[in-house]
């Protein structure tokens, strides 16, 4: 892979931008398959910095200039994900249904970051992930990006910031416990019809002790109680 420089021409045109931004991405996306295919095939500790820069085509400085921690380079796969859930609840009446309809959606496209996925390579990538305790470690702040920016798509209050808070580790454990068991050796088609009742049932209990919570696109309150 070709160096990039540390500083890009200035360009106004939006064919140059789009061209930039999809070359960056491309330069993410390929250093951390790089990374991660030899943190599986040897353990996260056993590889440096150095050796996955190496490996990559790139210097040690350009890498961390991209990746400030080692730890990003594996979660950079699931950075897209940090504000799905804000995303979701835009422009929504009723939030909490939303995250439900779009958990089992995801559930039933066997989406990993549901867990509910038995490929070889997600098993693999989950298990380096929850395997490592600074991975485990660096996780907990992708989890509070996640918060924080659900909590503000639900008006930023503190009632928002506790439904936030709520939410996401529901869907983390939902879709903890989804893994465990596939990696336990079960098979999907049989964690499956419990992993929806499990989401359903856990949704159902966030939208009874979250009445009332709504996003900015919701209506506004008429006084009357539901």
């Amino acid at each position: 892979m070709d160096e990039p420089e540390p500083r890009e021409r200035e360009k106004t045109g939006p064919r140059e931008t789009g061209l930039r931004e999809r070359k960056r991405r491309r330069m993410y996306q390929e250093v951390s398959d790089t990374a991660v295919r030899l943190f599986l095939e040897r353990g996260f500790d056993a590889v440096s910095v150095a050796e996955v820069a190496a490996a990559a085509g790139i210097s040690k400085p350009t890498l961390f200039r991209y990746f400030p921690a080692k730890e990003d380079l594996v979660l950079h796969r699931i950075a897209d994900h940090e504000g799905e859930a804000a995303r979701v609840v835009a422009g929504e009446p009723d939030p909490v249904d939303a995250l439900r309809r779009h958990f089992l959606a995801g559930l039933e496209r066997r989406d990993p970051v549901t867990g509910l996925n038995d490929h070889p390579q997600v098993l693999a990538f989950h298990g380096l992930l929850y395997g490592t305790p600074s991975l485990v470690a660096r996780a907990y702040r992708h989890q509070e990006r996640s918060e924080a920016a659900l909590a503000e798509a639900l008006g930023g209050d503190l009632d928002a910031r506790l439904a936030a808070g709520q939410i996401v580790a529901v869907q983390r454990v939902l879709a903890v416990d989804n893994w465990r068991r596939i990696a336990a050796g079960e098979k999907v088609a049989d964690v499956a019809p419990g992993a929806v009742r499990a989401a359903e049932r856990a949704f159902g209990r966030l939208a009874e002790g979250l009445r009332g919570i709504a996003g900015p696109g919701a209506p506004a309150e008429s006084g009357e109680t539901r």
